[in-house]
């Protein structure tokens, strides 16, 4: 929506960079070139005065988008994902950004929840405390069901947060379009895309049904991985703007005086928490994107408990087994393979030699695998590995990025259990039996296997498929039609005569 708003709030923003201290940190994250930096410096500068102060102890960038509030700290969080975008530098100072603001009423979030499902809120729960948490988006109260005596946490949208987002993500876009139009060589960068990506995040959690299924179908892949519990969504008492999940006990994984005190062993933690994740990762193609301490608990029984479900990771199986590939290579140290399977994957241009890129990624591995085990990362390893991958022209890949992020992430969390742990150690038999079984021979029957039972529901449409061959065969049409058609429906006859013959072998080994 385009308005004097818009150009209002970007004034507002460039003062409070320029207060803060923050403007040329942001300009060279950003590799702004000068005409873009006389025009930020233009328009903040003047006002300087209408920025907003922030806290001077925090370093520039932090303090100005905190200031800035909700939007701006969520924005900053999704950058904290893009090292592509901002830098590495500047991402790493980003992931420390926290979203705790203060609390709204209790009184205005049972008006909420009544709002939203209709029932006052005594009616449904004969406890509602004081906010337990209090982020940018919404909060959460622990709760008692009027009907069965259970705890439940209870996470409620901030009133108007929808209406105050959309007015700063209008000035976000507003402010790419300048960048695009005053900065042609930032247009790699892709500005308008990074604010559309970070809108759809925002939508997303603006709608906590999405977050309640994204629980829900992270519990159906993990119900049998042992040592992992996620609470319960109750579906009953939740909606658009009201989450409500089963309450989880637990210490929080970031005291470990705590775990310690509950006789917890964090060396099996630690190691636990980077299997759980590298298994979720490959095996599902769907993981936890914000797995950082604030999120996770540790049960009385020594269950990992993992909440906060708006950030999630999804990769595709065939980008699942290249990644696993690439892994095993570097486990291996078979630099050549790890090359080969970039250029298979089509990551990498034809044109470029394999062979000088093999070398590049020797260069990559062998640094790291000299260093002490307790210096190991595998986040390290993706980091540089994408350094190189961008100077052989391999184009950016948002779901890499964001992998490699939540390893850091993840690695971060596992070294504050135990600083000494091995990364490679924990993570070879993870990443071997996912390549045992994604690529080896029961791989490819089920691969086959997937593919006849799509040929399979086409099978209602071959005999017209074959009638309209056989008629345009009898009828020859002018020249430039051609056999094409009658090719592909041979080879879909075929397919599915195969497919049929092995998906009754299957079923009848099985």
């Amino acid at each position: 929506m385009k308005g004097p708003h818009n150009i209002i709030r970007l004034i507002r923003t460039g003062a409070t960079l320029e207060r803060a201290g923050a403007m040329n940190v942001v300009l060279d994250a950003f590799e702004a070139p000068p005409a873009l930096r006389i025009v930020a410096k233009a328009l903040a500068k003047p006002f300087r005065w209408l920025g907003y102060k922030g806290d001077p102890s925090m370093p520039p960038a932090i303090r100005a988008i905190t200031a800035l509030g909700p939007a701006y700290i969520k924005f900053g969080q999704i950058l904290s994902t893009r090292p592509d975008v901002v830098g590495d530098e500047l991402a790493v100072q980003l992931r420390v950004l926290q979203d705790q603001l203060p609390p709204f009423p209790a009184t205005d979030a049972k008006a909420e929840v009544e709002r939203e499902l209709g029932v006052p809120t005594d009616t449904l729960f004969s406890e509602f405390s004081e906010p337990v948490a209090a982020a940018s988006i919404a909060q959460v109260h622990k709760a008692k069901l009027a009907d069965d005596d259970k705890y439940v946490a209870v996470k409620v949208l901030r009133p108007g947060i929808e209406k105050a987002f959309q007015k700063d993500i209008d000035a976000f876009y507003f402010a790419a379009s300048i960048v695009e139009l005053f900065a042609p060589g930032a247009r790699r960068l892709k500005p308008v895309d990074v604010i559309a990506h970070f809108d759809g995040v925002v939508q997303g959690e603006l709608d906590l049904r999405l977050e309640s299924s994204a629980a829900g179908e992270f519990a159906a892949n993990t119900e049998k991985d042992e040592g992992f519990h996620l609470p319960k969504v109750r579906w009953e008492y939740s909606g658009r703007r009201v989450m409500t999940l089963e309450w989880a006990d637990g210490v929080p994984m970031g005291d470990n005086a705590a775990i310690d005190a509950a006789g917890h062993d964090r060396v099996q933690l630690g190691e636990r928490v980077l299997k759980l994740f590298l298994m979720h990762a490959l095996r599902d193609g769907y993981f936890h994107a914000d797995m950082h301490q604030g999120n996770l608990k540790v049960a009385a029984n020594g269950d990992i408990i993992a909440y906060d479900f708006g950030i999630m990771g999804h990769i595709d199986e065939y980008t699942r087994r290249v990644y696993a590939e690439i892994l095993f290579g570097f486990i291996r140290k078979d630099y050549k393979r790890v090359a080969e399977v970039h250029f298979e994957a089509g990551y990498v241009p034809a044109d470029k030699d394999v062979d000088e890129f093999a070398r590049a990624l020797r260069s990559v591995g062998e640094p790291i695998f000299g260093m002490d085990a307790s210096k190991i990362s595998m986040g390290r390893l993706l980091a540089y590995l994408f350094e190189v991958t961008e100077r052989f022209g391999m184009e950016t890949r948002t779901e890499l990025i964001l992998l490699q992020r939540t390893m850091v992430v993840v690695e971060g969390v596992a070294r504050s259990l135990s600083p000494n742990i091995n990364i490679w150690q924990v993570a070879s038999p993870v990443v071997s039996d996912y390549i045992q079984k994604s690529i080896g021979p029961r791989a490819v029957v089920s691969d086959l296997y997937k593919t006849a039972r799509v040929l399979t529901r086409f099978g209602p449409r071959l005999p017209r498929l074959v009638e309209q061959a056989l008629i345009a065969q009898s009828n020859p049409q002018p020249p430039k039609r051609n056999g094409f058609w009658r090719w592909v429906t041979l080879a879909a006859i075929a397919g599915l005569l195969a497919g049929g013959g092995l998906t009754l072998l299957i079923e009848a080994l099985a």
